[in-house]
């Protein structure tokens, strides 16, 4: 996991961006491929794998429990599974880093199988609730053991068979969506969630790919309700994971608000779960170009080339937040420059993240030069019709890695340096990213 050593770095305007860059491997896409391949019988291929903590942290997880999993070559992964139903008892303490995905996501895997789990993480995750999973997970029969706060670390002691539930989701999150479903494939019966909002889909994409057996209906309402059949039988896949769209918004906004840049993102994941940062981007203005799209194991990808362009403020609806939660943090930053007023509401989540995203991203603006007011539910920012940052500030990271490669972006246009106290972060989902950042200045 990162270093327990802080690493400052600067971030400096030096004129145009330009070029064509590949980011990091999807991340949800990359711990669900993962986990699966885990489960099912015979040898998975993965390509493309984000080879960040997180995911690692994952792997290291599954390995754990029994799965063959090895490195053949930079992105390509072999992966022999134990099949459904046959995790086995992990020997230590399970270090999920910095990563909520895997954390939520494993808790609902072992809720169903007769193995105990200790989870374990960073300062960081260590403060994040996981209520939200053993909610639904204890009735399943499964127990825990938590700190208080619902938090890590925590124990998880699976049963089989467990009971198969159906659950409406109070809060839209792909990661208890996920959680049940994992622990529905080693449960007898049909496990149902119910998703009144929608969010990011791969879940469901991928089990399907795998050979579970799942059904999705909306009701008249937009009411989503998934069902899956357990016990499941998971067939090896290839896999070829798309470019995170998250990693993606990074330098498409650099470009957008740095006078004279033109970048291109090629291969970039185009789930339509995934893609309202691009579409407030356009909203505003933002002038963004798709090529090459197609689609790839089941998911939408294409080429993305942004140039620089002249935002307007817009109000976001609500309704878009689940399908850009991550990208918030670097969409303030290119509020920040719009001409006239950014509303957003709904963003109650941004609170448990890694950090509490609003409160990080609305201090740090603040000290860069930018007029807002910090609310409950979100953030409204007077932009400065293009106007460079004022910079020249310290901005505090809090071990999140969208904070830190938000406030980069941010000094691509600023009047004096931005400096971020700790970068080491970014390592959990964009190792590359300081790389790739430096290859766009020409």
């Amino acid at each position: 996991m990162h270093s327990a050593q802080p690493r400052p770095a600067t971030f400096t305007a030096s004129g145009p961006l330009r070029g064509t860059v590949k980011v990091p491997g999807d991340k949800s896409i990359s711990h669900r491929s993962l986990m699966l391949s885990a489960l099912a019988v015979g040898e998975s291929r993965v390509s493309g794998l984000l080879e960040g903590e997180d995911v690692l942290a994952t792997a290291a997880a599954m390995r754990a429990m029994g799965a063959a999993i090895e490195r053949t070559g930079e992105g390509e992964w072999r992966i022999s599974g134990v099949g459904v139903g046959g995790l086995l008892q992990p020997q230590t303490a399970l270090d999920m880093g910095n990563s909520g995905t895997s954390t939520r996501l494993l808790m609902g895997l072992v809720a169903s199988h007769a193995i105990s789990a200790t989870f374990i993480g960073d300062a960081s995750l260590s403060k994040r609730p996981m209520e939200r999973v053993i909610d639904p997970m204890s009735l399943t029969g499964a127990e825990f053991n938590a700190s208080p706060g619902g938090c890590l670390p925590l124990m998880v002691r699976g049963i089989c068979p467990a009971v198969p539930i159906s659950y409406r989701l109070p809060v839209a999150s792909a990661q208890v969506k996920s959680a049940i479903l994992l622990a529905g494939l080693n449960t007898p019966g049909i496990t149902e969630v119910i998703e009144p909002v929608p969010t990011r889909d791969h879940s469901e994409r991928m089990l399907a790919g795998f050979g579970a057996e799942l059904t999705v209906e909306t009701d008249v309402q937009g009411v989503r309700h998934i069902r899956l059949h357990g016990e499941a039988e998971l067939k090896p896949q290839n896999i070829e994971v798309p470019g995170d769209p998250s990693s993606a918004a990074f330098p498409i906004v650099a470009a957008l608000i740095t006078p004279g840049s033109e970048v291109t993102v090629t291969h970039v994941g185009m789930n339509p779960t995934r893609t309202g940062i691009f579409k407030m981007l356009e909203a505003m203005g933002a002038d963004i170009h798709y090529s090459n799209e197609r689609v790839v194991g089941g998911e939408p990808v294409a080429d993305i080339t942004a140039r620089h362009s002249a935002l307007k403020g817009i109000e976001v609806p609500p309704e878009v937040a689940p399908s850009m939660i991550d990208e918030f943090p670097v969409f303030f930053v290119a509020a920040s420059m719009a001409e006239g007023r950014t509303t957003t509401s709904g963003l109650d989540e941004l609170r448990v993240k890694e950090s509490d995203r609003l409160a990080l991203m609305a201090t740090g603006l603040t000290m860069i030069g930018v007029k807002l007011e910090e609310r409950e539910d979100g953030l409204i920012l007077d932009g400065s019709g293009g106007e460079p940052f004022a910079g020249g500030a310290t901005i505090a990271s809090a071990l999140d890695h969208r904070i830190a490669m938000s406030f980069a972006v941010a000094g691509q246009n600023a009047r004096a340096g931005i400096m971020v106290d700790d970068v080491s972060p970014i390592a959990t989902s964009f190792p590359t990213f300081e790389v790739m950042l430096q290859s766009l200045r020409r």
